[in-house]
C-alpha cells in the first residue's frame, strides 16, 4: 500500500490486525490538474463517497519538504467530485503531487493516494512543449477494451508535454454510444457502455456521467496523471450546432429548450473538469505562460447569433460570434500582452466552410467574397492585430475531425487588412475522421497540408488510425516555434518552423 504523507498516523491504523480494507473510500477516475495560470493550479478528483479531498505536493519524488492541503468536501449533490486550486507553486519546477480522500462518515479512513505529477510554467527562458487536439468519443466510438482503449492519449503522453489544450467536443453529450457498431471491414466495435451514455443527456447529472465516462479508459487516466490541460468546450458539450435560444425539434429529448440545456451542460463542465471557478462559469480566457507564450483560449459557442446564411453586411447579435465583450476582452489582453507567441485557441477553423443543413452555416465561412455576417468580426480581430503591430500569432483548432495546415495570404484574399498567419487544425482524438470542407477565399486560405487522403469516405472508425494531434515546441533561447503533427500511432506527419518577428 502506498503512503501518504497527510495522515500517516491513519495509515498505520489501517494497517492494524481486523481493519476492513474494503470499507476504505475511492477515487474513481484517477486525478486531473488544469489551467497553469501563473504559479496557481487546479487540481480535481472523485470519491465513491463524502470525503474531503486531501493533497500532498512536492518538487521531490520522495515527498521530502512536502507541502499539505487539506481541500473541500466531495458531496452527493455533483456525484462526490472536488477540485482544488492551489497557488504559490514553485515556478518552472516539476510537481509531484498526491491526492486523497478522508471519508466524512467515518473520521480517520483515507483512500489510496493517487499519484501525479506536472512541471509549471517558466519564469525565464527554456523550451516549451505543449500539445492540442479535440473530439472524445465522438459518432458513436467509445472505449472498446478490445481494441486498447483510447490509444491518441496514451501517444500525447509519451511525448511528455508541458501542457495540452482540448479544443473542444470534450464529450459528446448528443451522441448515445451503441453496444456495437458494425465497420466497413467486417470488424464490430463493441462499446464499454454506462447508464449516462446510453441516451442524450438532458439532466446535470447526465452531463456530469458523459464527464466521467472518458475516465474509465486507461489511457486517459494515465495521461491526466502527468499532463495538465486547458479545456474549451464547442457543440458536443450540448449538441450538434447548437446556438442560445435554439429550441428543439428532436423526439430523442424530453426538453427542448436548448438554453436550459446549455446551463446545465456549462454546470457539469466547471463541475467535472479541473477549469478555473469562474462567477459567471466563463470559459474563455487567457493564460500567460512564461515570457515566451500566452494562450488565448476563445470561446465561439456561448455568445454566438443563431446559425443562419451568415450573410449580414453589419455585426450585431444576430452575426455575433465571439460577441462583442469576448471580442474586445480580447483586444484588450492582447495589447497588454508580453509574450513572444499569442497562440489563438479556437473551437472552430476560422476558412473551412462548416455548414448547418441547407443553408446555414456553423462557423464564420459562409462562401468566397467579401467579409460577411460572422467574418466580420474576423475582420475587425485581424485588422486589429495588423494596426497595432501583434505578431507572431498561430490559431489552433480541431472541430473538423482530421489534421491540416492551413496559411492564410492577404494576397490572395479578398479582405486584405491582416499580416499573414498559420492555422493549424489537428484531431480527431478519440472519434469519426472527416474530409476537408471546402475553403472560402474571404481570408486568403491555402491549405498547405493535409493529413487523410482527398477521396476518403467520412466517419471513418478510429481502427483506421487516423486520430490525431498537434504539438507546438518553442525553443527556449531562440523563441523559433515549430508546429508537428502527428497521428495516434505516434507517426511525425509535418512540422513547420516559424521564426518569431520584432513586434516593434
Amino acid at each position: 500500500m502506498a503512503g501518504f504523507g497527510l495522515l500517516p498516523e491513519i495509515l498505520r491504523a489501517q494497517k492494524a490486525p481486523g481493519f476492513a480494507v474494503n470499507s476504505r473510500p475511492k477515487v474513481i477516475g484517477g486525478a486531473l490538474t488544469g489551467d497553469l495560470i501563473g504559479q496557481s493550479a487546479v487540481f480535481w478528483s472523485r470519491c465513491d463517497r463524502p470525503a474531503t479531498m486531501l493533497l500532498e505536493f512536492s518538487t521531490r519524488e520522495s515527498f521530502q519538504n512536502a507541502r499539505r492541503v487539506r481541500g473541500p468536501a466531495a458531496l452527493d449533490d455533483i456525484d462526490f467530485a472536488a477540485k482544488l486550486t492551489v497557488q504559490d507553486l514553485p515556478a518552472g519546477q516539476t510537481i509531484f503531487y498526491r491526492l486523497a480522500f478522508e471519508d466524512l462518515t467515518d473520521a480517520g479512513l483515507l483512500s489510496e493516494p493517487v499519484l501525479g505529477s506536472f512541471r509549471t510554467a517558466p519564469p525565464g527562458e527554456r523550451d516549451i512543449l505543449f500539445a492540442w487536439s479535440g473530439d472524445t468519443v465522438g459518432q458513436g466510438y467509445g472505449i472498446d477494451l478490445s481494441r486498447g482503449g483510447m490509444k491518441t492519449y496514451e501517444t500525447i503522453r509519451r511525448l511528455k508535454p508541458d501542457f495540452f489544450v482540448h479544443s473542444g467536443d470534450t464529450i459528446y453529450a448528443d451522441k448515445p454510444l451503441p453496444t456495437e457498431l458494425k465497420l466497413d471491414d467486417g470488424t464490430v466495435w463493441k462499446n464499454l457502455v454506462t447508464d449516462a451514455k446510453s441516451k442524450v443527456a438532458e439532466t446535470i447529472s447526465e452531463f456530469r456521467g458523459n464527464h466521467f465516462y472518458n475516465l474509465l479508459d486507461e489511457n486517459v487516466r494515465r495521461f491526466h496523471s502527468e499532463v495538465p490541460v486547458f479545456f474549451q468546450w464547442d457543440d458536443h458539450e450540448v449538441l450538434n450546432n447548437w446556438y442560445p435560444g435554439k429550441i428543439l425539434d428532436d423526439t430523442r429529448y424530453t426538453e427542448k429548450n436548448v438554453p436550459l440545456l446549455a446551463a446545465r451542460s456549462r454546470r457539469a463542465f466547471f463541475e467535472c473538469l479541473p477549469i478555473r471557478p469562474h462567477p459567471l462559469e466563463r470559459i474563455f480566457r487567457n493564460v500567460p505562460y512564461g515570457p515566451s507564450l500566452e494562450l488565448f483560449l476563445l470561446d465561439l459557442r456561448s455568445y454566438r447569433g443563431a446559425n443562419s446564411p451568415n450573410r449580414q453586411t453589419e455585426m450585431d447579435s444576430s452575426s455575433a460570434y465571439f460577441g462583442r465583450f469576448q471580442l474586445d476582452e480580447l483586444k484588450r489582453a492582447l495589447l497588454a500582452s508580453k509574450a513572444t507567441w499569442k497562440v489563438f485557441c479556437s473551437d472552430m477553423p476560422l476558412g473551412l466552410m462548416v455548414g448547418d443543413g441547407k443553408a446555414n452555416f456553423e462557423n464564420s465561412s459562409n462562401g468566397d467574397g467579401p467579409a460577411l455576417g460572422r467574418e466580420l468580426e474576423i475582420a475587425e480581430l485581424l485588422q486589429f492585430l495588423k494596426h497595432n503591430r501583434i505578431r507572431n500569432t498561430i490559431w489552433l483548432t480541431a472541430d473538423v475531425h482530421h489534421a491540416a495546415s492551413v496559411y492564410y495570404d492577404p494576397n490572395k484574399a479578398v479582405f486584405q487588412e491582416f499580416e499573414p498567419f498559420w492555422e493549424f487544425i489537428s484531431g480527431p482524438l478519440h472519434a469519426g475522421t472527416f474530409g476537408h470542407p471546402p475553403l472560402d477565399n474571404t481570408f486568403g486560405p491555402e491549405t498547405r497540408f493535409l493529413g487523410i487522403p482527398k477521396n476518403m469516405k467520412s466517419d471513418r472508425p478510429p481502427s483506421d488510425g487516423l486520430q490525431f494531434f498537434g504539438t507546438v515546441g518553442i525553443d527556449g533561447h531562440t523563441e523559433e516555434l515549430t508546429v508537428t503533427q502527428w497521428n495516434v500511432a505516434g507517426d511525425k506527419l509535418w512540422s513547420i518552423t516559424l521564426p518569431p518577428c520584432d513586434n516593434a
